[in-house]
């Protein structure tokens, strides 16, 4: 039992992390579409919407750090494969809205208190994303150092928009925001990709 007690503290640490995280990401979601909404920006409502996402991929960690078999090949190669989709939907979703904002030329007005928010977001999920890394390493975790690969995404997601509203706002450079997220997508489609290149090297192990 001695010997367990450091690995429970750590599984203890990361569901705490993980709870931290669904719980800003759905107080992010709402204030983001509706600021999105308000500045007409669609990478800021993009942003919004991909926390649904984010909160998936955080609900698949609880679901693995709190399974039976979690020291499972089996059921760890599961957990990488749903994250993995989580980013290539994330991808999506942050392409298709990039895409559309510079087909359209759509121009987001100016969101003092959306940058604001972006700048905090950015903080907030950067300093989560490193603690589960760290903790997902320690504990030997797959999943949860995958989904704190996330979060940071999200942070970088989060500059990305933030520096596209304020390039608007000062320069007027209206491309800047959906170049940002573009950046951003390729970024998750990257790290889907090691997901499922992790799930299928433990794939061998279950027969």
């Amino acid at each position: 039992m001695n010997g367990d007690h450091p690995r429970q503290k750590l599984e203890a640490r990361g569901l705490r992390l993980e709870y931290a995280t669904i719980a800003w990401n759905a107080v992010e979601m709402v204030i983001a579409i509706g600021l999105g909404i308000a500045a007409r920006s669609l990478a800021l409502v993009a942003f919004g919407l991909d926390t649904m996402v984010e909160l998936f991929a955080s609900g698949v960690v609880v679901w693995h750090l709190r399974h039976p078999g979690r020291d499972s090949d089996r059921t760890t190669a599961q957990a990488l494969r749903l994250v993995a989709w989580a980013f290539f939907v994330l991808a999506v979703v942050v392409s298709v809205g990039a895409v559309w904002a510079l087909v359209t030329e759509a121009t987001p007005d100016e969101s003092p208190m959306g940058i604001a928010y972006l700048a905090l977001t950015a903080v907030v999920m950067l300093s989560l994303g490193a603690a589960k890394r760290t903790t997902g390493r320690r504990l030997g975790s797959e999943p949860l150092a995958a989904e704190a690969r996330m979060s940071i995404i999200d942070a970088a997601l989060a500059l990305g928009v933030l520096i596209g509203l304020a390039a608007n706002a000062l320069f007027g450079w209206w491309w800047a925001d959906p170049v940002a997220a573009l950046l951003v997508a390729v970024a998750a489609s990257r790290e889907g990709l090691e997901n499922l290149e992790e799930a299928r090297e433990l794939s061998p192990a279950e027969s």
